[in-house]
């Protein structure tokens, strides 16, 4: 009772009464201060946290890829740049649309790192050789990371997982990159043309007012906690700051003086940059003289390729002509020479046509006398009138000296087409020359000449009788 009557004083009391509701005030104060820091720091050390292991994966990342390891660096930044994969009962597309990749949560300097080794590491990998690749990732893993870069699929796979889907949000430092690796290593660079135009078109204009600059961001302080959330996945794409005006520059110098040029529009790349409101009077300058000096460079560069290609083609005329007159010539030494030759066998063949003329002439005087008997004998000088005779001595000897001539002629003409001729007929002398200096030779030829001799006189002996009978 004593308990119950000092609560009853208690709570009648103004005193006790204002004590307690400002215990109870306090209590409840506390409560909802603890958790208000609880709330906030909670985030914060989430980041930290978050930041400090993209951090940590982007230097392991970056080691590995330095040292040529590229299968692991490749692995290790992957998930940085990779969405979540979903949880049970989640769909794919969900998750895609929620929550990107770990590096949107990024700040924006380390965004743009690890955005940045991803594409030097895709670079580097397809700079490998066709056989390495293959061997270090596998054949269908490293056809397909060369498919998506080659088919500009990499551009879409950027926005997709860290800027939300938005064109238009994409770091102009990694719009710089994926320009220049598309450049390398596209097919064509119609698709890099496409991505550039809608960057450009998406991003902001140019917006150099400090004022404006600082109210903006004076009021985003006081926005929501989701649309801080989307902030930071948010990058600047304009040209706000003087960084941002130089990388965009950057990506109009690609977009003018590479992209639309490797598409073959010279007249397009000059129009855009007369009129672009990014460049000032100097830059536009700079970049039309550039553009002149490389169509100038470029039409070198085909001048050179058709003035090559015509030497080439005069100098395939000249070896087709060349070659012609080769074979010309070699058929008619070919057809001179058979001349040569048939001329040689018909002077042969007179030769021993005179002879057998000879012969049968003989040989019907002979038949002649026997068949007219004695009547033919009683009267020779008439016999002799009316027979062919045999060629007389003058007229052989002009025969041989003419046929001699000829040979002669042909051979000083075989000689001068033919010099190895010439030289193995000298070769011919001097062996004939040594060989009859040998004293047994010429005894040995002496004797066969002395009994060949001997055999022709007793041959011509016999022919004298015979034909005496």
């Amino acid at each position: 009772m004593a308990f119950n009557d000092q609560n009853n004083d208690a709570s009648t009391s103004p005193t006790g009464s204002m004590s307690m509701s400002g215990n109870m005030y306090n209590s409840h104060h506390s409560q909802l201060l603890s958790s208000s820091i609880s709330s906030l720091s909670s985030p914060t050390t989430a980041a930290r946290q978050s930041s400090s292991h993209i951090s940590k994966t982007y230097r392991q990342s970056s080691q590995l890829f330095l040292t040529r390891r590229m299968p692991e660096a490749l692995s290790t930044i992957l998930p940085l740049v990779t969405p979540p994969t979903p949880g049970l009962g989640e769909s794919t597309d969900t998750v895609a649309e929620n929550e990107p990749a770990p590096v949107a949560q990024a700040s924006r300097s380390t965004r743009i790192k690890v955005w940045s080794l991803y594409l030097t590491i895709l670079n580097g990998i397809l700079e490998l050789e066709p056989d390495e690749g293959k061997d270090s990732f596998g054949t269908q893993e490293y056809r397909a990371l060369c498919h998506k870069v080659r088919e500009g699929d990499i551009w879409e796979e950027v926005v997709r997982n860290g800027y939300h889907g938005i064109e238009g949000n994409v770091d102009a430092d990694v719009v710089i990159n994926l320009a220049t690796l598309l450049l390398a290593h596209a097919r064509t660079q119609t698709l890099n043309q496409k991505r550039l135009e809608a960057y450009l078109a998406a991003s902001q204009e140019p917006n150099l007012d400090i004022a404006q600059r600082l109210e903006e961001t004076q009021s985003s302080n006081h926005s929501t906690k989701h649309r801080r959330s989307k902030s930071k996945s948010k990058a600047t794409s304009g040209a706000d700051t003087p960084r941002d005006l130089n990388a965009r520059v950057k990506i109009l110098e690609l977009y003018t003086l590479h992209v639309l040029l490797r598409n073959d529009e010279w007249d397009y790349a000059r129009e855009f940059i007369s009129v672009s409101s990014v460049l000032d009077e100097e830059r536009r300058d700079a970049f039309l003289l550039a553009l002149h000096s490389l169509q100038e460079d470029q039409q070198e560069q085909q001048r050179n390729e058709r003035e090559e290609q015509e030497r080439q083609d005069e100098q395939l005329r000249r070896d087709l002509e060349e070659a012609k007159r080769l074979r010309s010539e070699n058929e008619t030494r070919e057809q001179k020479r058979l001349e040569e030759e048939r001329a040689r066998r018909e002077g042969s063949e007179v030769d021993y046509g005179v002879e057998k003329t000879a012969g049968a002439a003989n040989g019907a005087s002979k038949s002649r006398r026997t068949k007219e008997g004695p009547s033919a004998l009683s009267k020779p000088k008439a016999a002799k009138g009316k027979a062919v005779g045999p060629p007389s001595l003058s007229a052989r000897a002009t025969m041989i000296l003419s046929n001699l001539r000829v040979v002669l002629e042909r051979l000083g003409s075989q000689f001068k087409t033919n010099p190895m001729l010439l030289m193995r007929f000298m070769a011919f002398i001097i062996g004939m020359l040594v060989m009859f200096g040998n004293q047994r030779i010429r005894e040995r030829i002496s004797r066969i000449l002395g009994s060949g001799w001997s055999k022709l006189k007793a041959t011509a002996g016999m022919g004298v009788k015979v034909s005496y009978i």
